[in-house]
C-alpha cells in the first residue's frame, strides 16, 4: 500500500487523497492530490453510511468512531495498520483539502497554506484569522533564522499586523528584528540558541486550535477513554483510595468497604462527655476535649492511637481546637474565657491569649503560623501576634457566640458566624466581605482545606454546602441525621475530600458522599450523642468520632488482615492508660475483632 517505514515518526505521514500514503519530512514534497481544490472546499467529509451509528445508544456516528481510531493508530506508530483502516473502511482520517492544507503547511509553502486555509469553509472568521496569525508567525521566525531581516519586516508590516490580533505579541515580534536577541520568543534551548519550532510542531498546534471536525484532536481516542475512566471514578460512591491500576476491561466500582465503617480502636482517657476532636494536619495527632480538659493523642505508623499529653489549665469548657500549620502547636479555646497556646512535643502551655473585660469564643491561626485569630465576646475579631501583641482589632458584628472560625489558606479571609443565620467571608486585608445567607439558624460550620467550600450545620437538621470561589453558591444538602438540642459537628474526608461525616444525637455517625449528597453510610457504636466527627486528612481509611458517652472511636476499614503478629493492618488497638507502652503492659492494649 505504499505504507511508511515504521521508523519514521507518525505526526510526519500524510494521506493523499489517491488512497496513496506517503512519509513527510519538513521541506519535503509530495504528490498532489487527484481532487482538485475547487472539487473539495468549503465541505464537509461527506462519505457513504454517513448517518449510521454504532454501539446500543444509537449516538455514536461510525464514520467519527472509524476516524478516532484510525488518528489513535497512527499515534501509536502503528502507521500500515491506520492506512489499511483508511483503505478498508473508506474512511479517510482527513479530507483532501486538509491533506493538502498539512502539506503544504509542512513544505512551508505559506502563502498557498493561506488560500486553502480560506477555502476549507469554516463559518468562524476569528479561528481562521488565529489560525493565520499562528501561520505568519512561523513564516516570520523561519525568514529571520535565514537572516533576511527585509522580508520578515515585510512579513510583520503587510500580513500579521493587518489580521489585528494579539497586538502584544505583534509588539514583541517586532522587538525581535530590532534586536535579535529578543528571538527567545520563539523558543530557546538549555544554551540560550535560537531555534525556531519544527513545522510539525506548527501542525500540532493548528490540530488544538482548528475545530475537530475539521482536523481530529490529537490522540482523541484516549482522551475519550481517560474521560470515561475519570467519569467513572466520579459516580463511584465509594472511592477512596489513590488509583494504581485501572483496566479498560472491566468497570470501576468499589464496595462500601472503602470507606471507614468499622470500630477499630476505643478511647476511654476522658471522663467527661467529650465535645470536640480534630486531627492534625499531617494526620499524626488527633487533639480532643471534654469538660476543660484536652489531651494529644498520638497516631502510630501502624495505625493505634495512643495518648502523648493532657492539658490543663482551662477554667471552663474548651469548645475549639486549632492546629498551627505545622503541626507543632495547638490552640485551645474555652467557652467565653481565653486561648491558651500548646507545644505539642513537651505538651506545656507557652501562651496565653486574653482580652481585658471580655471572653474569647475561638481561635484559629495564619497560614504563616506567626499570627493567631480569636473571636471575642463583643462579637469582634482580633488578630494577635505569637508574643500576645494584639496586632489589629475588627469590630462590628463579625463574628456571634458560635465557636468556629476559619481562616483561608491564603490568608487573605477569616471565616465566622456573624449573624444567627449569616456567615461572613471577611478580607481583612481588602476589608471586602462576603455572605453565606441561611434560613435556619446556624449551629456550626468547617472550611474545606482548598478553600472552595464552606459546610454549614444548621438547626433544622440539615447540612449545606456552599461553594464560596467567586459568588457564593448553594452546592447540596445533606439530610438524615438527628439535631435537636445540642451542637453536633461534621466535616470534610476521604480522598480529595469527597466525603462529608457528622455526628447525630442518635448516638450514629452519617456519612454522605459529597457530590451526588447520597447518604453511603451510619455508623452505629456509641451510646450517646456524637457531638464532633473529625476524618485523618493523611489517612482516608481513619474517621474519629467524639460522644456524650465519653469515649471517642476510632473508625477504619471494614476489613480484618492479620498479621503473623495477630494485630490489625488499620490499626485496632484499644488504649485506656497514659501511654500506649505502659497500658499495653498493663494488658490494656486489645484488638477489637
Amino acid at each position: 500500500m505504499g505504507a511508511a517505514e515504521d521508523d519514521e515518526p507518525p505526526s510526519k505521514r500524510v494521506k493523499v487523497s489517491s488512497g496513496q500514503s506517503v512519509d513527510i519530512s519538513d521541506g519535503t514534497s509530495i504528490r498532489d492530490p487527484v481532487s482538485s481544490l475547487s472539487d473539495s472546499m468549503a465541505r464537509p467529509l461527506a462519505l457513504q453510511g454517513d448517518d449510521e451509528v454504532v454501539g446500543t445508544k444509537g449516538v455514536v456516528k461510525k464514520v467519527e468512531f472509524v476516524r478516532i481510531i484510525t488518528e489513535a493508530l497512527y499515534s501509536l506508530g502503528y502507521k500500515k495498520t491506520g492506512a489499511r483502516l483508511e483503505e478498508e473502511s473508506g474512511i479517510p482520517l482527513h479530507s483532501s483539502i486538509i491533506n493538502l492544507f498539512m502539506q503544504q503547511i509542512l513544505d512551508g509553502k505559506w502563502d498557498e497554506s493561506l488560500n486553502t486555509l480560506e477555502n476549507i469553509g469554516m463559518v468562524d472568521e476569528k479561528i481562521v484569522k488565529l489560525a493565520s496569525f499562528v501561520i505568519l508567525e512561523q513564516k516570520f521566525f523561519e525568514l529571520l533564522d535565514k537572516e533576511k531581516v527585509m522580508d520578515a519586516l515585510k512579513t510583520l508590516r503587510t500580513e500579521i499586523s493587518p489580521l489585528c490580533i494579539n497586538s502584544d505579541r505583534v509588539h514583541q515580534l517586532s522587538s525581535c528584528v530590532i534586536s535579535p536577541s529578543q528571538q527567545v520568543l520563539a523558543g530557546v534551548s538549555g544554551q540560550g540558541i535560537v531555534r525556531v519550532k519544527s513545522r510539525t510542531k506548527l501542525l500540532e498546534e493548528l490540530q488544538r486550535l482548528l475545530p475537530p471536525t475539521v482536523m481530529i484532536p490529537e490522540k482523541r481516542l484516549v482522551h475519550l477513554v481517560e474521560q470515561a475512566l475519570d467519569l467513572q471514578l466520579d459516580a463511584c460512591r465509594f472511592h477512596n483510595s489513590v488509583v494504581g491500576e485501572m483496566s479498560l476491561l472491566t468497570d470501576h466500582q468499589c464496595g462500601r468497604d472503602h470507606i471507614p465503617s468499622q470500630t477499630v480502636q476505643i478511647l476511654r482517657e476522658h471522663n467527661d462527655e467529650v465535645w470536640f476532636l480534630q486531627f492534625s494536619h499531617n494526620g499524626n495527632y488527633l487533639a480532643s476535649s471534654a469538660n476543660s480538659s484536652v489531651i494529644i493523642w498520638e497516631v502510630k505508623l501502624d495505625g493505634r492511637v495512643c495518648l502523648k499529653h493532657r492539658l490543663s489549665g482551662h477554667e471552663r469548657t474548651v469548645s475549639y481546637i486549632s492546629w498551627s500549620p505545622d503541626d507543632h502547636q495547638l490552640l485551645t479555646c474555652g467557652v467565653e474565657e481565653v486561648v491558651r497556646r500548646w507545644d505539642v512535643e513537651s505538651g506545656e502551655c507557652t501562651r496565653i491569649y486574653v482580652k481585658n473585660g471580655l471572653g474569647l469564643i475561638s481561635c484559629g491561626w495564619a497560614p504563616d503560623g506567626k499570627r493567631v485569630f480569636c473571636g471575642v465576646t463583643d462579637k469582634s475579631i482580633s488578630m494577635w501576634d505569637l508574643e500576645g501583641k494584639e496586632l489589629e482589632c475588627w469590630k462590628g458584628h463579625k463574628t456571634s457566640k458560635i465557636s468556629d472560625l476559619g481562616i483561608t489558606s491564603d490568608g487573605k479571609h477569616v471565616v465566622s458566624v456573624c449573624k444567627e443565620n449569616m456567615i461572613v467571608l471577611f478580607g481583612w486585608d481588602s476589608k471586602v466581605e462576603k455572605v453565606i445567607q441561611e434560613d435556619q439558624a446556624i449551629t456550626s460550620f468547617v472550611l474545606s482545606t482548598d478553600n472552595k467550600y464552606v459546610l454549614v450545620s444548621l438547626l433544622n437538621q440539615e447540612i449545606h454546602l456552599w461553594n464560596i470561589e467567586g459568588m457564593v453558591k448553594l452546592m447540596a444538602k445533606y439530610k438524615g441525621h438527628k439535631r435537636s438540642r445540642f451542637v453536633v459537628r461534621s466535616c470534610f474526608g476521604g480522598l480529595d475530600q469527597a466525603f462529608i461525616a457528622s455526628g447525630s444525637e442518635d448516638s450514629q455517625v452519617y456519612i454522605w458522599h459529597r457530590g451526588s449528597g447520597e447518604l453511603v453510610g451510619t455508623l452505629a457504636g456509641h451510646s450517646g450523642t456524637v457531638n464532633c466527627v473529625s476524618w485523618n486528612p493523611a489517612n482516608h481509611h481513619m474517621l474519629a468520632s467524639a460522644s456524650d458517652d465519653r469515649t471517642i472511636r476510632i473508625w477504619g476499614l471494614d476489613r480484618v488482615n492479620m498479621n503473623q503478629h495477630g494485630t490489625v493492618s488499620n490499626g485496632v488497638n484499644c488504649c485506656n492508660g497514659q501511654s500506649c507502652k505502659s497500658e499495653m503492659q498493663k494488658g490494656k492494649c486489645v484488638v477489637l475483632q
